[in-house]
């Protein structure tokens, strides 16, 4: 018992550590540093209030992600 816990929770760090590391080194390309920032990315600002909701930043990393994803389930069923 204890010890599948401490492989779990080892897997978890490890998988957190490189999902960190992935993130950094995306921080540091350019073209990502628009997101949040396109056309149709919504942003309500009043006094005391502010409201962000970007649905063209979430659109296209859906369809990157997507595309993606199903570029590597090819690769791997052959």
């Amino acid at each position: 018992m204890m010890e599948s816990l401490g492989r779990a929770l080892l897997g978890l760090g490890i998988l957190l550590a490189i999902t960190g590391g992935v993130l950094l080194l995306f921080s540091r390309l350019p073209f990502l540093s628009n997101l949040g920032h396109l056309p149709g990315d919504i942003r309500i600002e009043g006094q005391g209030f502010s409201c962000f909701i970007p649905l063209a930043s979430m659109l296209l990393i859906s369809v990157v992600l997507t595309i993606l994803l199903n570029v590597i389930l090819r690769i791997l069923r052959h």
